[in-house]
């Protein structure tokens, strides 16, 4: 029951953080051009500025994403769960007081700080319901907090679609961000997590030191729990089916990214849309994500397995991006939009492999080490897509196809689908309750 109360909570924060973050997504490309270049409908340094962005987001995220997701395995999921939430505060304040160049670059620098942690609110979610939920259960679990963020996005997008102005945007997306804050501080319980307390001396054998622990875990560690790169290649090189899921995360969200990084400017440069359409837009792929991973998911994962949900769900994702790519009418851009249904499959189900792949002590760093991987690709994506979607959008194109970006976005999300239909994942044999029996046996004979 505690367990359920918990992730009722759990649920609602996630709610309440996208939310405040959702929100500014359908406005801020046209604060950009506004404050980059007023009055045109192209802006070759917004898309730059976009690029370098993620590079320093992704950057930021290799380093801090591994070290987050270890220290929430020792110190718990909730105290580093404050931090990010209570980041994304400052950047909508700013640009609410003002939209002007200047207070434009302040929320630019702010962001692409604050961006570096915002990443750690999903997986340390996703780590705190693998704590609760059964390994059976995890697949549907974790897409019903996916399709929470959907359920936050859809509302933040409709919200934003009828406020009177600009500033009221930011305006209540601060709000929020600090009603988020506060409910999380309140109300979310820690979670009720698992760990080993390692023997570093034979004299500590004969205590109980090396026994299991339940609850919560808030006792400060030794600095050697700091992960190394050396600890995430271990990590990797541990399963099979780990590094398979890695190669899966990577190229998926190299090629989504360049979808996200290009989408905005290419759909202002081609169709001329403006924040009502992106709105629309972002409403409709709302819509079919919730349907997709709180009611269809939920019911296949009973009759169709993880590997098989995972490469049906990247399938559709070429599909959508192809379709991207050649619209000839913005008619195509919702028709593409429609098969978001089964597209959203990939995300949950790459994270409950993984999450099968590692004991109940590593979560957070199993989880922080895909999330940091997918940094990776957030490094090298808008080195490629930002400089391409410039220059096909642009006039000095050298040939005419302003998609052409898109469509090498859709090919890495291609490479992942084979390499999921590739993919066998086995039970693997955790040595841990063993090594606890053992432990017990061993302390119980020498006594």
């Amino acid at each position: 029951m505690a367990n359920e109360k918990g992730l009722r909570h759990l649920f609602l924060t996630v709610f309440l953080f996208n939310f405040s973050n959702f929100m500014v997504a359908p406005a801020i490309t046209d604060v950009s051009m506004a404050a980059l270049c007023p009055g045109q409908d192209e802006c070759s340094l917004a898309i730059y500025l976009t690029g370098v962005q993620q590079v320093i987001m992704g950057i930021g995220s290799l380093v801090t994403m591994p070290l987050i997701g270890n220290m929430s395995d020792h110190y718990g999921r909730k105290p580093l769960l404050t931090f990010p939430i209570m980041l994304v505060i400052f950047p909508a304040v700013i640009l609410g007081y003002s939209r002007k160049r200047e207070f434009f670059y302040a929320y630019y620098v702010l962001k692409t700080f604050t961006s570096i942690f915002e990443g750690s609110v999903l997986f340390l979610a996703l780590a705190y319901v693998a704590d609760n939920v059964a390994e059976e259960l995890r697949a549907s679990t974790f897409g019903i907090v996916i399709g929470i963020s959907s359920c936050s996005y859809v509302f933040a997008t409709l919200l934003t679609r009828f406020l009177p102005s600009t500033t009221s945007v930011f305006h209540v997306s601060a709000a929020m961000s600090m009603i988020s804050l506060l409910y999380m501080r309140i109300f979310l319980p820690e979670s009720n997590m698992e760990k080993v307390v390692t023997c570093v001396s034979l004299e500590e054998q004969t205590t109980n030191e090396c026994l299991l622990e339940k609850g919560n875990i808030n006792q400060p560690r030794p600095l050697r729990t700091i992960p190394s790169l050396r600890d995430s290649i271990s990590l990797l090189k541990s399963s099979w089916t780990f590094l398979q899921a890695a190669v899966v995360a990577f190229f998926s969200t190299f090629g989504e990214l360049g979808l996200s990084s290009s989408i905005l400017y290419y759909l202002k440069a081609e169709f001329h849309f403006e924040k009502d359409e992106y709105a629309n837009l972002m409403i409709i792929s709302g819509i079919a994500a919730i349907i997709s991973q709180i009611i269809l998911m939920p019911l296949l994962a009973r009759i169709i397995n993880e590997e098989k949900l995972l490469a049906i769900g990247l399938a559709f994702s070429c599909i959508i991006i192809f379709l991207f790519a050649v619209a000839w009418t913005s008619w195509v851009v919702y028709l593409a939009l429609s098969f978001q249904i089964l597209a959203v499959f990939s995300g949950p189900c790459l994270r409950s492999i993984v999450s099968k792949q590692v004991g109940p002590s590593e979560q957070g760093k199993a989880q922080g080490c895909l999330t940091g991987l997918c940094s990776f690709a957030t490094i090298i994506s808008p080195l490629v897509f930002s400089p391409l979607t410039a220059l096909f959008l642009s006039d000095h194109a050298p040939f005419q196809f302003p998609g052409f970006s898109l469509m090498c976005a859709g090919f890495f999300v291609m490479i992942a689908f084979f390499q999921s239909i590739m993919m066998k994942t086995t039970p693997v044999p955790l040595p841990f309750p063993d090594s606890i029996q053992t432990t017990e046996e061993h302390i119980s004979t020498e006594t």
